[in-house]
């Protein structure tokens, strides 16, 4: 995890959710060979939120064909009683939403017991004082900004004061935990986010929608830079 704390940030981080799930393995292939960093894995149980996607059986079969960090987004209910198996399976990253957890430190602490950094996901309703008292029980916040488990929707601005917000809290306490931010992340939106303090940043349809994975991904990246 090392090279997502470098002073190569911010990271873009391609959602494999749009990908070819028939050919898994090609397509982590060509998004290492693009240039991505990371690459990251939403998992929804169709209860949390509406959509239904994959969960153990797919972040193994990524887990085997990746050489980068790989983040696991749980969008489910109880995370509390399922975080563990996702570190176990070799994610790098276990992202946890706040408003599913019953047992916060525990579980943060029970990640990153298996060795994978445990993070906190917000929800666009959900405000940074949800997040605060665990800031030093994990290694990241995850902005959403838009609804989770709901795909096509315009980026929420409300998303950027949360990591400005975020980013003046880190340099407060002197934690140096990541801020990333998942949503509507587009040429168009990346810079602001990346200016407002986004670390690590998913982006979706604007690369896996692209002929190109090598060019969208290059272009994200600089464009996120050169706000910085």
């Amino acid at each position: 995890m090392e090279s997502l704390q470098s002073a190569d940030r911010p990271i873009v981080l391609p959602a494999l959710l749009l990908c070819d799930f028939g050919h898994l393995n090609d397509e982590v292939k060509r998004l290492e060979a693009a240039g991505a960093k990371a690459m990251h894995l939403d998992v929804m149980d169709g209860l949390f939120v509406p959509q239904l996607t994959y969960g153990l059986v797919v972040v193994e079969a990524v887990r085997r064909a990746a050489t980068v960090p790989i983040e696991v987004h749980m969008m489910v209910e109880r995370p509390d009683d399922t975080a563990i198996q996702y570190a176990k399976a070799g994610a790098d990253i276990v992202t946890v939403h706040i408003e599913g957890l019953a047992k916060t430190k525990e579980t943060l602490s029970a990640i990153e017991a298996e060795g994978s950094q445990a993070h906190l996901a917000i929800s666009p309703n959900t405000p940074v004082s949800q997040v605060e008292p665990f800031l030093n029980s994990c290694s990241g916040v995850l902005v959403m900004s838009v609804e989770p488990g709901f795909g096509g929707q315009a980026f929420q601005t409300s998303a950027i004061d949360k990591i400005q917000k975020l980013e003046e809290i880190r340099a407060s306490i002197g934690h140096d935990f990541c801020i990333g931010v998942d949503g509507g992340i587009s040429t168009k939106t990346i810079a602001s986010v990346a200016q407002a303090g986004a670390d690590l940043i998913v982006a979706g349809s604007a690369i896996l929608r692209q002929t190109d994975y090598a060019e969208a991904l290059r272009e994200l990246e600089t464009l996120a830079r050169k706000s910085k």
